[in-house]
């Protein structure tokens, strides 16, 4: 069974409307109708304090549903998170030097300068992605 299915069904067992689960779990209405329709996905707190409010164990809430677990380990495998920040934070470093040692070599240009700011812009977008994306 779908993990949206089994959110409505402990619901309904708990005698809980949307709204009412919504304002325990600090979420919104629409939130909630979204879990359940399996538009999205809760994150991995919001599962446990789902788990509670239903009175429902985790095992029962997660196992079966290959989506949803697949999510969770996406979103909570952290150490590839961190490689990815770390990488696109070097690759600022790196982009920054070699604009550095170039502004040196090279005789300055309007195209010079163009690609330059290119780059910085490139290295800098890829870096808060993954800020973002961490958060």
């Amino acid at each position: 069974m779908e993990i949206g299915k089994k959110l409505r069904q402990a619901r309904l067992e708990a005698k809980l409307t949307q709204e009412q689960a919504a304002e325990r779990l600090f979420v919104s209405r629409q939130t909630i109708s979204n879990w359940e329709n399996e538009k999205s996905y809760p994150d991995i707190t919001s599962v446990v304090k789902l788990s509670d409010l239903y009175s429902i164990s985790l095992d029962e809430l997660l196992k079966g549903d290959a989506k949803m677990l697949e999510h969770l380990e996406e979103n909570t495998d952290v150490v590839n998170s961190s490689r990815k920040l770390i990488l696109a934070a070097a690759l600022n470093v790196v982009v920054l030097l070699a604009c550095l040692i170039a502004a040196f070599f090279l005789p300055e240009s309007a195209f010079f300068v163009v690609c330059v700011f290119c780059l910085a812009v490139a290295g800098v977008s890829c870096l808060l992605y993954q800020i973002v994306k961490r958060i």
